[in-house]
């Protein structure tokens, strides 16, 4: 395959129909600015949403009576429950010690720890957290709990439930987005270009008509549209970049709420767009062409 042939004939399609080549650089261009920030901020959405999720635990409250030996026993039935992947183990005067610092003059009021023991139930799935409630607190115990140690289990049900519900609503909307914010890329970058074959489908019925096989007259659209794609790619990536250095990381340093969420690398946001740009331009201007070979 005579390559330079084609990228010769691929430039000076691009010369010779500026409008239309510009108008699907520009197409590009703008949807891949789009994506550029869409892909983090899901990213960031979906990273609270987990980060919110994986602090909904089951806290059990040991008695005041209750001796290292119950303690001991109580964290071994805990790991035996269904569906927990670890339990951590608080003292009363670390958790004592922890809630003086946050609020230092209740505390100092209070003169005696009023809290009790207690263990921090870990999840092995946050969805699990109503289940791993209602085996401690099974119903034959007539109200009570799995053993006698334990005073009191947490019981936030309805505000687990919503936590849940509400994180889980979150990731579905955010998937949800991202495949329909791909498919009107895919759709408005491929009927950008297909415009612009229409501009010029006198020349491939043209070639067609001389005898050229259909690959020889796709291999120049294919070879325009990788270039379109990659510039408007590189054009939508200096923009981000730009913006990022000017403007995103001097407000992350002082500004935490946008430091916080964690997000795709700028590198691997750079790959995906640049990969996305030129694999679409050059589908859709081979699959675009395929109505004008016919002849």
């Amino acid at each position: 395959m005579r390559v330079g042939f084609f990228l010769r004939e691929a430039l000076r399609a691009m010369r010779r129909n500026a409008a239309p080549s510009f108008a699907a650089l520009a197409t590009v261009l703008v949807t891949m600015l789009v994506l550029g920030v869409f892909i983090p901020i899901v990213q960031a959405t979906k990273g609270a949403a987990n980060s919110v999720r994986g602090r909904v635990l089951v806290d059990v409250y040991m008695r005041t009576t209750a001796t290292s030996a119950d303690e001991t026993r109580v964290q071994k039935e805990l790991l035996a429950v269904p569906h927990v992947r670890s339990v951590e183990f608080v003292s009363k005067q670390t958790a004592y010690e922890q809630q003086s610092k946050q609020d230092p003059q209740a505390y100092q009021l209070l003169g005696t720890n009023p809290l009790p023991d207690t263990f921090h139930v870990v999840p092995d799935n946050p969805a699990n957290v109503l289940s791993i409630r209602a085996a401690l607190t099974p119903p034959s115990s007539g109200g009570g709990t799995i053993d006698p140690a334990i005073q009191s289990v947490s019981n936030h049900k309805d505000d687990t439930r919503k936590i849940l519900e509400v994180t889980n609503l979150v990731t579905i909307t955010a998937a949800a987005l991202t495949v329909l914010l791909t498919l009107a890329s895919v759709l408005l970058i491929a009927n950008t270009i297909r415009l612009s074959l229409y501009a010029r489908r006198r020349e491939v019925e043209v070639m067609k008509l001389v005898g050229a096989t259909d690959w020889f007259i796709r291999w120049p659209f294919v070879i325009e549209g990788t270039i379109v794609g990659a510039a408007g790619a590189l054009m939508a990536i200096a923009v981000l970049g730009v913006t990022k250095v000017a403007l995103l990381d001097p407000l992350a340093n002082n500004w935490t709420l946008i430091a916080a969420p964690r997000t795709i690398a700028f590198t691997a946001l750079v790959v995906v767009l640049l990969g996305a740009g030129v694999m679409v331009s050059a589908l859709g201007s081979g699959l675009s062409l395929r109505r004008f070979l016919r002849v």
